[in-house]
């Protein structure tokens, strides 16, 4: 059996999560100064234990197995979201060195701005699948400054740099090991959860017209105040999602910019940026129809008119039977009845390169169940175990 160096893999894990420190956690926003310092740091691990190692025009660093395969691809991320969490990403990666350094034919790799750091998100994934044009690249702006993405490749000295693809038949499959990011584990006192499938995410712009005007001056029989129309419309989508959700969909407003965005002037406009998820299509489906339905609606009975922009539908994604079947043996093998299978309610890279070959994921618990912020943790001891879990399946499924 396959044993993996556990105090090496969490030594690793501990070295990484002091670029870019924040507090308990990590800044290391996508070709930021502290990313590319991780993406050397990872480089230089990949050589030490005999993978050829090369970065590419997107970000993504990739560690070859130089011996014959079959070969399976693991990874996950190094950047993180802004003044967060030290194992989102990062886990996934530091878990396939280990699997290489223990022997095993891994191929490892860290996608470039899963995070979404910039307009389209989960660059480095969809570059190797050849999902990412020149033209998308053209046009992509960092979502915090506005940075365009080709500025942002030259200043981290990527300009110039071929863009790799996935080897066709190369990989028998791909694992990514991957922190909860929910309570669902910890509640139950369980140690892992193995994954069952990948939510997929549709993003949308809502733009609300109305007319700036004084805040003072204009009495509220004349208004047009594009703020009031996006909080009873939001108010709505909330009121009536329910009746059409499934039993794990989840919808956000991530964002609500007015402008100008002054005291004494009433909005002129209003942008929301809108989520929603759920691993079934007709779902998703059905959310989008009662989104377009309310819209519609909120146009018939306000002064002001909102329109929609979709701005990306994923596709969700099953994890392949065969490789969720070792996972689960590798687990009931060292943490027997203390784990469970679960589905993914975050959008991870592995929806992406299961579009070119089997995906099979292994969630650790959450302390808390929180991510996306500097207090992100996990026991080491969970983590240890869910990284000898993932050598266990690893091996089951090559053998297989």
């Amino acid at each position: 059996m396959t044993t993996t160096d556990t105090e090496k893999f969490l030594g690793d894990l501990h070295e990484l999560r002091q670029i870019g420190a924040y507090k308990t956690g990590v800044h290391r926003p996508t070709y930021s100064r502290q990313d590319m310092e991780s993406r050397a740091w990872l480089m230089r691990k990949m050589t030490e234990i005999g993978l050829e190692a090369s970065i590419d025009g997107i970000g993504n660093v990739y560690g070859r197995h130089k011996g014959e395969g079959p070969h399976l691809l693991a990874g996950s991320h190094i950047e993180s979201q802004n003044y967060a969490g030290w194992l989102d990403g990062a886990l996934g990666v530091v878990a396939a060195l280990a699997l290489a350094r223990a022997g095993l034919p891994v191929d490892v790799c860290a996608y470039a701005d899963e995070e979404g750091h910039f307009e389209g998100g989960f660059l480095g994934s969809r570059s190797l699948i050849g999902d990412l044009s020149e033209e998308e690249i053209d046009k992509a702006r960092n979502r915090t400054d506005g940075t365009p993405l080709r500025q942002a490749l030259a200043d981290a000295g990527l300009t110039g740099k071929p863009r790799m693809q996935l080897e066709p038949g190369r990989h028998k499959g791909a694992l990514e090991l991957h922190i909860e990011q929910g309570t669902k584990l910890e509640q139950a006192g369980l140690r892992a959860g193995a994954v069952t499938g990948i939510v997929a995410i549709w993003q949308f712009r809502i733009v609300i017209d109305g007319q700036q005007d004084h805040a003072g001056g204009t009495t509220m029989a004349e208004r047009r105040d594009a703020g009031l129309t996006a909080v009873r419309l939001l108010a709505s989508i909330d009121r009536e999602f329910p009746h059409v959700c499934g039993p794990r969909s989840t919808w956000t407003t991530g964002r609500i910019a007015l402008e100008p965005g002054a005291p004494s002037i009433i909005p002129g406009r209003a942008n929301i940026l809108f989520q929603f998820r759920d691993l079934e299509i007709t779902v998703l489906e059905r959310m989008e129809a009662t989104l377009v339905q309310l819209i519609q609606e909120s146009n018939r009975n306000e002064r002001c008119q909102a329109r929609l922009e979709v701005m990306g539908k994923a596709t969700p994604i099953m994890c392949d039977p065969v490789m969720l079947a070792a996972l689960e043996a590798a687990a009931e093998q060292h943490t027997p009845g203390l784990w469970q299978r679960m589905p993914s309610g975050a959008g991870h890279d592995s929806q992406y390169i299961g579009r070119k070959m089997p995906v099979a994921m292994l969630f650790t618990p959450s302390i808390g169940g929180i991510s996306h912020h500097w207090t992100e943790n996990t026991k080491d001891e969970d983590l240890a175990l869910c990284c000898q879990i993932l050598a266990s399946a690893a091996e089951r499924f090559l053998c297989s």
